[in-house]
């Protein structure tokens, strides 16, 4: 199983008052992450894949320990813990090479804009997604989608005590 590595910035702007990333850029790294990921198969090479939109329907993150301001980059690692007929989940960790600072989880649904409802997925996506399928890995808690959700609005959990 292979993982997609995505090396993350960090801004200044990303620390709140306590000093450390605010929990809502976590959010903004794993969605980095995931549209670096997800746009690996498709517009450039001339497939539709992933290129008529998806939605989140889901997230899940656990965060670990404080991240706070450097310049050096963290890592985003996704790999897909499932693959249902009109949803998929990708996990994630932020990290260095010796501490997990997030661990989460986002189900998505592709997305058909014009007809403006979810979509199943390709046969070309399914084959590139597989790739990165590990079905004993988990990105949090052992939660995850349905593997059809329709849903469009995000949820997330927990809080980072200063």
């Amino acid at each position: 199983m292979a993982r997609h590595i995505y090396s993350c910035p960090l801004r200044w702007s990303d620390m709140d008052a306590f000093g450390h990333v605010n929990n809502v850029v976590f959010l903004r790294y794993l969605e980095e992450a995931r549209i670096d990921f997800m746009f690996r198969l498709a517009p450039g090479d001339g497939s539709p894949s992933f290129s008529g939109g998806s939605v989140v329907a889901r997230h899940e993150i656990d965060y670990k320990r404080p991240l706070v301001h450097r310049h050096e980059p963290v890592t985003v690692e996704s790999w897909v813990t499932k693959i249902g007929a009109a949803s998929l989940t990708i996990a994630y960790e932020i990290k260095d090479a010796d501490q997990v600072y997030v661990a989460a989880s986002t189900v998505v649904v592709p997305y058909d804009l014009e007809a403006a409802r979810p979509r199943r997925i390709s046969a070309e996506e399914r084959s590139f997604l597989q790739a990165y399928l590990d079905n004993g890995a988990d990105g949090v808690g052992g939660a995850e989608g349905d593997g059809d959700a329709t849903a469009g609005s995000g949820r997330g959990r927990g809080a980072l005590a200063a």
